[in-house]
């Protein structure tokens, strides 16, 4: 017998809708994220990855559309541009079990590595601080930078200190990891350190939704790749498929112009 508890996807998405006022970003987009499955979003500049992993998290409001997280829908209040999230306190539960990663790596720069993988546990989900400073240095050595507990972020790599910012984000114990663009703002040294690591928390088995302009990356781990164009999903599938066999013109064009 299927277990309800298994088969419900960690993320679903039906027909999103995003404007920045007459600005239509997304168009009636779906998206599901099942348990230990690592989704791909790629697309050009301006096709709406970022958007719609943001809106994943709750960090924007959608005009239209339905989200779920591990089956329970997002309760909302108005409609079009004035559609809000109706309960606040579901939006912080939602969001303490979707930890997002950025391009940018957002460290606060007045506390140490330790501290800053720390502070979330401790202060929002008010766990016990000896137990939290385990488990952080634990992560911190799962993303190989254990010896960088006590240093200050302006004392780290570009690399580490993105190595960093995954280690908070599974410090939170999620149930899924959210990457916008992570290896962006980094050389391609220091990328592929991070690319490490991330292909280890898909070996894992851990849930992911990745946003990346590296088709290696997204070849490599993913389960599932969307190809997103000016805000509407053009095609989607497994990755042998998409990168051996695109269908559409749109995606070839982009898969040639990304490895030329």
């Amino acid at each position: 017998m299927p277990d309800p508890a298994t088969d419900t996807p960690v993320i679903r998405i039906r027909d999103l809708h995003k404007s920045y006022g007459q600005l239509e970003v997304l168009k009636g987009v779906d998206l599901t994220a099942p348990r230990g499955h690592v989704v791909s979003l790629i697309g050009s500049s301006g096709s709406g990855k970022s958007t719609l992993l943001r809106c994943c998290n709750l960090l924007e409001d959608s005009q239209q559309g339905d989200i779920e997280f591990e089956g329970e829908a997002v309760r909302w209040r108005g409609a079009g541009l004035n559609r809000h999230p109706a309960d606040r306190a579901q939006v912080t539960r939602m969001r303490t079990n979707l930890s997002m990663v950025f391009q940018q790596f957002n460290l606060w720069s007045h506390m140490t590595i330790l501290q800053n993988v720390m502070e979330a546990p401790v202060t929002v989900l008010r766990r016990d601080p000896a137990q939290v400073e385990a488990a952080a240095r634990g992560y911190l050595a799962k993303v190989g930078i254990a010896d960088k507990a006590d240093a200050w972020p302006a004392q780290l790599s570009g690399g580490q200190q993105q190595r960093a910012a995954i280690a908070r984000a599974l410090c939170m114990e999620p149930r899924a990891l959210l990457f916008d663009e992570p290896t962006s703002a980094l050389d391609p040294e220091l990328e592929q350190e991070v690319v490490k690591v991330i292909k280890a928390l898909a070996d894992e088995g851990r849930t992911m939704i990745l946003v990346t302009h590296d088709m290696k990356l997204a070849a490599d781990v993913s389960d599932h790749v969307v190809f997103l164009h000016r805000g509407k999903i053009e095609e989607e599938g497994p990755p042998d498929r998409l990168f051996g066999n695109p269908q559409t013109d749109r995606l070839r064009g982009f898969l040639s112009a990304t490895t030329a």
